[in-house]
């Protein structure tokens, strides 16, 4: 299916790893040009040889600290000199610590802030002229965590939740701008990022990790773990002209985890 997404310009945040790397990879497939956006350098370059390889547009990669704002500028200046345009943003960067909420240092919770929240709040604004000018689209890659906190993800599911409200913000401001705004929820999708989570199970119940890899889905209610290039796909999607009336979504790919309205 061609999404008419060819000759585009985005610019894709935490581009290094896991879900990021994937949306970056897809959208180079469907013929946009990417500046993949990380803090470590050889990883991306590693994914712009692999891109430049498979013969599609351009992925340049663009090392930037985006919990700054001379990051966020750099990032958005890179994306208009390289390409002339920008006419897609995926915010994706950002972690969060898990932990018992009275033993998380105060020094957390400014970190996961200040990478997530204020790294896609800063890189939404400054990117906006560019987006306003194109009428582009922006989708940010949030959690369920901020429809369904835990207790164990205090500092996570804070930041997801005000994510969440931002999204719907700017979709407002986005329909006098023509500039689309949506979020996607992912669950649990088998990454790096889940590795670890999978070794704390397997060694809680003492079993092997390929069998946690089969019950931990089950305890959390799911068939199977997400893949990140079903993240990827859904992005694509949703910046095409295909989804031209979807603004201020908050849409949950989780396999079905959330189970509230």
């Amino acid at each position: 299916m061609d999404l008419g997404l060819a000759g585009k310009a985005a610019i894709v945040t935490g581009a290094s790893r896991g879900i990021g790397r994937a949306i970056a990879a897809g959208l180079a497939h469907e013929g946009v040009d990417v500046l993949a956006v990380a803090r470590s350098e050889a990883p991306l370059r590693a994914l712009a040889e692999e891109v430049g390889r498979a013969g599609n547009r351009r992925l340049v990669p663009a090392i930037a600290d985006l919990r700054e704002a001379e990051g966020v500028a750099r990032a958005v200046a890179a994306a208009e000199r390289e390409f002339g345009r920008l006419d897609i943003l995926v915010n994706n960067a950002g972690t969060t610590k898990r932990g018992d909420v009275f033993a998380l240092a105060e020094a957390d919770w400014q970190e996961g802030f200040a990478l997530k929240f204020f790294g896609y709040v800063r890189l939404t604004r400054a990117a906006w002229p560019l987006l306003r000018h194109s009428r582009g689209s922006v989708v940010n890659i949030i959690g369920i965590g901020g429809r369904t906190p835990g207790a164990e993800f205090a500092i996570g599911g804070s930041v997801n939740a005000g994510l969440l409200a931002f999204t719907k913000t700017m979709a407002e401001i986005g329909i006098k701008d023509g500039v689309r705004v949506n979020a996607i929820n992912p669950g649990a999708i088998e990454t790096d990022r889940l590795k670890p989570r999978l070794e704390r199970y397997a060694a809680e119940k003492r079993i092997p990790l390929e069998t946690a890899r089969q019950l931990l889905p089950q305890e959390m209610g799911v068939s199977r773990f997400g893949r990140a290039e079903e993240i990827a796909d859904a992005v694509a999607f949703l910046i095409s002209p295909r989804a031209d009336y979807i603004q201020g979504a908050l849409i949950d790919i989780d396999g079905g985890a959330t189970r509230t309205l």
